[in-house]
């Protein structure tokens, strides 16, 4: 099949968040299953030019109210499109502060990459838009694109990775691009007619999102922030598919950023990859001090604040504790203190670094996730990937992909209650099975060893793709 797959971010080209990872390792999956798959995002300034020195291709005028804006397209690796143009500046970052920063990128954007394909006469079979970022390409194909001949057997899919950020407030921007109404819009609730994900979910041929048990949880009053009704009337059109992480990347056995490398075979190995981290965090060095860490966004999502308390008591219980990430102001100042209060027990790195995100995965014990949502998460499949157990809430793509220690092949610790004591509760439960190594050893090889490879949801959306039947879609 040919694929366009649409993303605001994919790496290595661009990164903000795990939405990167699945933009570069999923197409690239697809392409190793025989298919043709472009990838588009935005050509950023913040994309390394110089490295990846893409050639033009093509050129030709957006129209626009206030007068056609040119988009220029360019083409890296022989696959990923860069979509250039006057709304996407080049002196700023990946995102904005608001839709009035933002709006306009992303639709240009999307009917860019969109009219990519009729410019230089290659024509997908499905269009795969991810977010809010690209909801405009779906909702275009659903309306204008169905009186084009070109574009009108093109199938839709748009995957939902976070469900609360919808690009509200984009109505009039849309008119702007010469987007027409659609009646599909009217089975939204009138205060989210103008979001962008929110016509991309009434336009698209079908749905996905990235867990099975998120793809229930939207579709509640609870988890669906105000488009639950829309989702439940379109759940026969709606998919969980998990994401996956790439195992080449990700692997402790060939990972130059590690001191030495290992697997699940050599596990006494990773012995060294601990010293190694309470060296370079300062702490002090003891095999079988508990080491707690945290790899995140310090973000209200992540739950890290009903982390705090619990973390105080963990360091005051004798554990240690690294951090690494960037966020809440408040959150960064109370994980701050804990190393100014905590020397030799707390360290605390407040900004990105992926090659120490690599030796914390491979040195920690415990990888905290207390989150309040969690779409699916990659962090505790790369935990577990490199024997660091998760001690996570019990909440999307965590309670698919971790299993409690306490039931038949345990990989980590659950908890379900938003709170400090219901965490603090995970992680004394965590300590018992630590002082025992050989359970303790059992959770980490299981975790090694499950199956959270890229391939296996490449080929969920291979069948997703396959099973997809040419209707007319919700705004036609």
């Amino acid at each position: 099949m040919r694929i366009l797959f649409l993303a605001a971010e994919a790496a290595p080209y661009v990164k903000v968040g795990g939405l990167a990872d699945v933009a570069g390792s999923l197409p690239r999956a697809l392409r190793e299953l025989g298919h043709d798959v472009r990838v588009a995002i935005p050509g950023y300034g913040a994309i390394d030019w110089e490295r990846w020195r893409p050639e033009p291709i093509a050129s030709f005028p957006v129209p626009h109210r206030g007068g056609a804006q040119k988009a220029d397209i360019y083409l890296a690796d022989s696959d990923v499109y860069f979509v250039c143009g006057p709304p996407i500046p080049m002196h700023r970052g990946v995102y904005g502060s608001s839709i009035a920063e933002d709006g306009s990128k992303f639709i240009f954007f999307s009917l860019a990459a969109l009219w990519t394909c009729g410019t230089l006469g290659w024509k997908p079979d499905i269009v795969h838009a991810n977010d809010w970022h690209a909801a405009a390409s779906v909702y275009w194909l659903a309306t204008s694109g169905r009186r084009d001949p070109f574009y009108r057997s093109i199938g839709t899919l748009l995957t939902i990775h976070n469900l609360p950020h919808m690009g509200r407030g984009a109505g009039p921007l849309l008119g702007d691009y010469g987007l027409p109404a659609s009646p599909a819009i009217e089975a939204l609730p009138p205060d989210l007619r103008d979001s962008l994900l929110g016509i991309g979910i009434v336009s698209a041929d079908f749905l996905s999102t990235v867990s099975p048990t998120y793809a229930r949880e939207i579709r509640t009053p609870e988890g669906g922030h105000g488009l639950d009704g829309v989702l439940r009337a379109r759940e026969d059109h709606l998919a969980g598919i998990l994401n996956g992480i790439d195992t080449r990347s990700w692997n402790p056995a060939t990972d130059a950023a590690l001191v030495e490398p290992y697997d699940v075979e050599s596990l006494e190995r990773r012995a060294a990859a601990k010293a190694a981290l309470q060296h370079e965090a300062g702490l002090a060095r003891g095999d079988r001090i508990p080491l707690a860490a945290v790899v995140s966004r310090l973000d209200p999502q992540k739950g890290l604040d009903i982390a705090v308390p619990a973390v105080w008591r963990w360091l005051a219980a004798g554990g240690q504790f690294v951090l690494l990430g960037t966020g809440d102001s408040r959150l960064e100042g109370e994980f701050a203190a804990m190393e100014r209060e905590r020397p030799g027990r707390a360290n605390v790195r407040l900004r990105f670094d992926p090659d120490y995100a690599r030796r914390i995965y491979a040195g920690a014990d415990l990888i905290l996730i207390p989150s309040r949502y969690e779409p699916c998460g990659l962090t505790q499949m790369i935990a577990m990937r490199y024997g660091a157990v998760p001690v996570a809430r019990r909440t999307g793509g965590l309670a698919d992909t971790v299993v409690d220690a306490g039931d038949p092949g345990g990989t980590g610790l659950l908890f379900d209650a938003l709170s400090p004591e219901a965490f603090w509760d995970a992680l004394e439960r965590a300590a018992a099975v630590y002082a025992d190594p050989r359970r303790w050893e059992d959770l980490q090889r299981r975790g090694m060893q499950t199956d959270f490879s890229r391939k296996r949801s490449a080929r969920a959306y291979e069948n997703l793709y396959l099973g997809m039947k040419r209707a007319p879609a919700a705004g036609s």
